[in-house]
């Protein structure tokens, strides 16, 4: 008779051929990686929010170029004319209530009747300040006295100038801790 066979198993690696008592794993993040994800999250949105254009200062900057060549158009009309030409803006409140619906923001005194220029801000927050006078002259004369107009919209500002030669540009206000212009060094 032989000999009865020793029956051995084999250890396998297969997925179901372990018997005994399953140990399930859990599967998930730990909670470094999870911080991990957050921060680079919070870092992203944080260049996100610094890059988008501060809404009022892209308003600002339309309503200076748009003053700026307002004031160029006056300045020439009033020399090809001959006739003085003022630029007035009025403050808020300086017209009666019955006139404040219809009113303008401000006025180009001494053009033709014939010359309408636009007299309204794009946005009703703007505000102007004249730097050293209640107008700004625009004409006859070749050669003007300097002028500075700061214009307001919330938080921002904007200067233009003019030396009297040349056109008005927009300048870089001065930055409140130094009192000097800005980054880009302009007056």
């Amino acid at each position: 008779m032989g000999s009865r066979a020793v029956k051995t198993r084999m250890p396998t690696s297969a997925p179901g051929s372990r018997r005994g008592p399953r140990r399930e794993t859990c599967r998930g993040f730990t909670l470094v990686e999870l911080l991990v994800v957050f921060a680079i999250v919070a870092l992203g949105v944080g260049l996100v929010a610094l890059a988008l254009p501060d809404r009022d200062a892209g308003k600002l900057e339309e309503e200076g170029a748009r003053l700026g060549s307002l004031l160029e158009m006056a300045r020439a009309e009033a020399r090809v004319a001959g006739v003085p030409v003022r630029w007035v803006p009025h403050a808020e409140g300086q017209l009666g209530a019955a006139e404040d619906t219809a009113r303008a923001d401000f006025n180009f005194v001494g053009l033709p009747r014939s010359l309408q220029l636009p007299n309204r801000w794009l946005d009703e927050r703007t505000s102007v300040q004249i730097t050293g006078a209640p107008f700004v002259v625009l004409g006859p004369e070749a050669i003007l006295p300097p002028q500075r107009l700061v214009l307001r919209l919330g938080e921002q500002q904007l200067t233009l100038v003019s030396d009297g030669l040349g056109p008005f540009e927009q300048a870089m206000a001065p930055t409140a801790d130094t009192g000097r212009p800005g980054a880009a060094g302009q007056p």
